[in-house]
């Protein structure tokens, strides 16, 4: 072996050795910093049977802000353990309940429903490639499977099972040592401030086209319609809301009364309970932004509607 030969070997050895101990650094730091992220909550859950889990974008994340979670469960004598994620569509909740289940236990799943996840890959099948959501990620051997099944599958780009393996963007992310967690979170007990331009931008945002694309509505239908599946499966019940948005937000979503109508005769045929509640406890002094419930609304909306929905599990 040449003396070229060795000093390269030797050189790659000690950046690999550099950049493993930095990968485990920021593992480290991942679990200090650690809160709001789906598969880190399930690392660190209680080897317990919950009534419920909770999935769904980022309506359903305010069921765990501050203490309120701890007052569902008191109120409602369950166990309830909230994995929603912002911006994530029914792809990535199946995949963060596939991974619950592996270790934990539940008799009921909560899911929260919104429409925008059915019209575009960005909050399906884009959402796991975000080196936001992966960089808070813990590592396990399992879930490196899990997505790589999953990318045979076509549901997750290679580049994102790369990234998460390898560790790239938790080496690189510059906010390791912030908290996980997420901005809505500090505005939970404050009352929002309409304007139309804002609630315009807010639509646009989620909304992002002229008119619906059948085709892509039926591929996450289709793929919702999966997910029951999934859960009837292992034999959990099921029960899918929609949760209060102020009235004149909700008349500026497009196509949202057909979206409706589709969704609750699909969820019908398989038997699944469906409780619109969109159109209920949204005054707008409930809200800490365009679109989510402060306490005083969630407080309002637990005690005429969710705790009964909750309650189901003890019946």
């Amino acid at each position: 072996m040449s003396r070229f030969l060795r000093s390269a070997i030797l050189f790659v050895a000690i950046g690999l050795l550099l950049y493993a101990g930095t990968y485990y650094a920021a593992e480290r730091l991942l679990y200090r910093a650690g809160h709001t992220n789906a598969v880190f909550k399930i690392e660190q859950a209680p080897e317990v049977t919950f009534d419920w889990v909770i999935l769904g974008a980022s309506h359903a994340m305010p069921f765990n802000f501050a203490d309120f979670n701890a007052l569902m469960e008191r109120e409602t004598g369950t166990r309830i353990l909230n994995l929603a994620t912002p911006g994530v569509g029914v792809i990535y909740n199946q995949f963060v309940l596939e991974h619950f289940l592996k270790r934990h236990r539940t008799r009921g799943v909560l899911y929260v429903l919104d429409s925008f996840t059915f019209y575009s890959r960005q909050w399906n099948e884009e959402r796991f490639s975000d080196a936001k959501l992966i960089r808070r990620t813990p590592f396990s051997l399992s879930l490196a499977a899990q997505m790589s099944a999953y990318s045979l599958r076509g549901r997750i780009h290679p580049y994102a099972v790369l990234d998460y393996v390898s560790g790239f963007s938790k080496v690189n992310n510059r906010e390791r040592l912030q908290p996980d967690v997420w901005e809505g979170e500090a505005r939970f007990e404050r009352t929002h401030r309409f304007s139309p331009l804002t609630d315009k931008q807010r639509i646009a945002y989620l909304y992002p086209f002229e008119r619906m694309e059948e085709a892509t509505f039926k591929r996450y239908a289709g793929q919702f319609l999966d997910f029951t599946h999934f859960v009837g499966s292992r034999h959990l019940d099921l029960v899918v809301i929609k949760t209060p948005i102020p009235s004149h937000i909700h008349e500026l979503i497009p196509n949202e009364a057909a979206f409706d109508q589709k969704v609750s005769g699909l969820l019908e045929e398989r038997h699944v309970p469906f409780y619109n509640f969109a159109s209920t406890a949204n005054n707008k002094a409930y809200f800490f932004d365009t679109d989510h419930l402060n306490r005083t609304g969630l407080t309002y909306f637990f005690n005429q509607h969710l705790k009964a929905v909750l309650e189901r599990r003890r019946a």
